[in-house]
């Protein structure tokens, strides 16, 4: 796993990356960097181990480069004319002694290749998915993001994968005049739709174990639901999901028909989140009479930070919301 982590790519013992592991790392179809080498000549310097091709780091940096162009809008032609000439206009040898320009252009084009969304210190997965993001291709962010969660789980690729690029696409577009709105919406559109798929069908109820995810009223970032919900399907806990801007009304009556073990109710901005209303729910009882319950309530998302309910947990993250769920639903 450690191949995916920081920015400059591991060469392996076989000399370089394969195909597949670059149109990962990049967040493109291998179709894609098979199409810029035969249509643009940006293949591989240099072939290793027999017919095998491995990309190398100055490589690898034409590539970045070219998706850093084509992000912006530049035709894909248009780019790799600039990527060539950027790359044949290297600094000249000096005083005869041979120089390696290929490092030197390699950090051009990594720098301007992360001036679209800067990332930090995060698993090269999630620099793959911007730059598909940015790009708005569909395919390959599908692909990007099935692979994710299919090798890291359900938890483990929302946490370190899937949120650290959402909030870096966050940042752009509320740094930038509200430009990048569109790549968050596409973004957040189809990790919704990766969690449907690989998220298992919906547990039958069980007296006492059911868990209801709303969010409270005026709150519609329901994303944070859906994994939740997703991981907990997983787990094969019940779960009644009700999305975005529950009326209280309804949130009551859900809570009293369902008869949940759990309630967890998310708030993304301080001015939705209500300690009346979690402490409202927290109060309602179910079942007959001599043997009354209560759910237990989860104040989930930033929103509660600072005016948290007493005597009403508050995960911080979410395997913390799953730990919490399991305790109460089996216990």
């Amino acid at each position: 796993m450690d191949e995916y982590r920081g920015g400059a790519p591991d060469t392996r013992d076989e000399g370089g990356l394969t195909t597949g592991e670059v149109a990962r790392r990049l967040g493109v179809a291998p179709t894609t960097i098979r199409s810029w080498d035969s249509r643009y000549g940006l293949g591989p310097t240099a072939h290793t181990g027999g017919r095998h091709r491995r990309w190398t780091a100055a490589d690898l940096a034409r590539l970045e480069r070219m998706c850093a162009l084509t992000a912006t809008g530049v035709p894909p032609a248009e780019a790799a004319r600039v990527v060539r000439a950027e790359t044949a206009s290297g600094p000249p040898p000096r005083g005869g002694t041979a120089t390696a320009p290929g490092p030197r252009a390699g950090e051009r084009a990594r720098s301007r290749a992360g001036s679209g969304l800067r990332l930090g210190d995060v698993r090269q997965e999630c620099k793959g998915i911007a730059r598909a993001a940015l790009r708005l291709d569909a395919v390959a962010l599908d692909g990007l993001l099935d692979d994710a969660i299919g090798e890291h789980g359900l938890v483990v690729a929302w946490t370190e994968v899937i949120m650290p690029t959402l909030q870096a696409v966050g940042r752009k577009w509320e740094s930038s005049g509200e430009r990048y709105v569109e790549v968050e919406h596409f973004l957040s559109w189809h990790v919704s739709g990766a969690l449907r798929r690989h998220a298992p069908p919906v547990a039958a109820d069980r007296p006492g174990a059911t868990t209801v995810l709303a969010c409270v009223p005026g709150e519609n970032h329901t994303l944070p639901l859906e994994v939740l919900a997703a991981a907990l399907a997983e787990r094969g806990l019940p779960v009644r999901m009700f999305g975005g801007a529950l009326p209280v009304e309804s949130l009551v009556t859900a809570v009293r028909r369902t008869g949940p073990a759990v309630v967890g109710l998310w708030a993304q901005s301080r001015t939705t989140a209500s300690r009346p209303l979690a402490q409202h729910v927290a109060a309602l009882e179910w079942g007959v009479r001599g043997a009354r319950r209560r759910p237990a309530v989860l104040t989930l998302g930033p929103g509660w930070a600072g005016q948290t309910v007493p005597g009403l947990p508050h995960p911080p993250g979410l395997a913390e919301a799953v730990a919490a769920v399991e305790s109460a639903a089996r216990g």
